[in-house]
This record gives C-alpha cells, structure tokens and sequence, in this order.
C-alpha cells in the first residue's frame, strides 16, 4: 500500500532538513552577485583550504574552528555482552562553534522564561 502525503507535509519537511550543496552555492551567488560557478568554485576552494589546513587548527572567522584533538585509550564496555574493551588511542577532528555563532543563532530563539510569576499588579 502507498502512502500519500500531503504537499505541505513535505515543505515541512524541507524546511527542516540542512542546506544542499547546490542550495548553498545558490545563496552564496545570489548574495555576493556572482555566477553560480564562481560561487561553486569559492566553496570548494574553502573546502579544500579545510582539508589541507585543519591539522595545524582552521579558522572561519564568525563560524567556528577545525581543530585536530588526540583521544587517550580508555576501557569501554561491549553494550552487547557487557565485556570489557580496549578502545585504542586516536586522532579525532573536532569542530568548535565560535560565540558570535553561538550567539546569532542561539538569540534567535526566545530565551526560557524564569518563571510563571508575574511582578506586575493584576487588572482591577
């Protein structure tokens, strides 16, 4: 049996997952008035800078940081069996989100409210 879904199930649904590739050289052309190529040729440009300088820590001012970080070995547990494992040591890569993102996505959102209490006088 096939299962039909609404339209604006799936433009929900769009809104929610992350930018494509091609969807993100769209913005960057649109934004910087540039050919879609060029746009495509700046990404991949930043992209490799990336693999080629994150072992020495990549900055993208305003985004965050690549950094390379050594995990020490440690004892694990097999969730299956609950036998104790060697996790070996390893270089991992890490990504650490700069504050001013932080920040601009983060304040976004409406803070938490404190309470439900209100300090002002009800009507009379």
């Amino acid at each position: 049996m096939r299962v039909v879904r609404p339209w604006h199930a799936i433009e929900e649904l769009e809104k929610i997952m992350a930018f494509t590739k091609s969807q993100i050289i769209d913005a960057i052309a649109e934004k910087t008035s540039v050919d879609k190529k060029v746009a495509e040729a700046m990404l991949d440009c930043l992209a490799q800078l990336a693999y080629e300088h994150a072992k020495d820590e990549f900055t993208l001012p305003g985004i965050g940081k690549l950094v390379v970080i050594d995990r020490k070995a440690r004892i694990g547990r097999n969730p299956g069996t609950g036998a104790e494992i060697q996790i070996p040591a390893k270089r991992a890569l890490k990504f650490r989100v700069a504050k001013a993102a932080k920040d601009a996505i983060l304040m976004a959102e409406p803070p938490p409210s404190a309470g439900a209490t209100s300090t002002s006088a009800p009507a009379a």
